[in-house]
């Protein structure tokens, strides 16, 4: 007899059982008080290949006021396109706490026993230098967790599952 698990792995169907929270942090629909920015970037397996079936999921700090009109303020659920891209606009709440992250993500993806945690922060922001969370990790590795600026509201921060490049992933207790 099997034990049952806290996790499973989700499956070649993610995409049509998780399609409701597609729809309901549908960037199109998206309407908020305070300005928004898009981050946007690729999901990698361990060989550099992209993942084309991994949902990307994310909570944005403090957007629940500025997105009281959203389905789900502050949530998004995207999945990873053809090429493993992918594209999360994002509130950016003028009093958002310096040195927090612009948005905790959660990965799934095919072969992932359990899923993953990590954060976003953007080059940019105020209190960078100073954040609790960045602080813990090894100087070397907090790159993986900064979104670089390309153009005008605009930020690329890829996601590596495995490598040398790995995005760093964290354990919640």
């Amino acid at each position: 007899m099997s034990k049952i698990t806290t996790s499973q792995t989700i499956g070649p169907f993610s995409h049509e059982a998780w399609q409701w929270g597609v729809d309901a942090s549908t960037p199109d629909r998206l309407e908020t008080s305070v300005p928004t920015i898009t981050i946007a970037g690729v999901i990698h397996d361990g060989a550099g290949v992209p993942i084309n079936d991994a949902q990307i999921e994310a909570w944005i700090p403090g957007a629940a006021v500025a997105e009281s009109a959203h389905p789900v303020p502050g949530f998004r659920r995207v999945p990873s396109g053809a090429d493993g891209d992918f594209r999360v606009r994002v509130s950016v709440p003028p009093d958002a706490t310096p040195g927090e992250p612009v948005m905790y993500v959660t990965v799934f993806a095919r072969g992932l026993l359990k899923h993953q945690f990590t954060a976003v922060f953007l080059e940019d922001a105020p209190g960078l230098a100073q954040s609790a969370i960045l602080s813990q990790v090894p100087e070397g590795r907090r790159d993986t967790l900064i979104a670089r600026k390309t153009g005008e509201g605009q930020y690329r921060w890829d996601i590596w599952m495995q490598s040398d490049r790995e995005t760093v992933f964290f354990d919640y207790a």
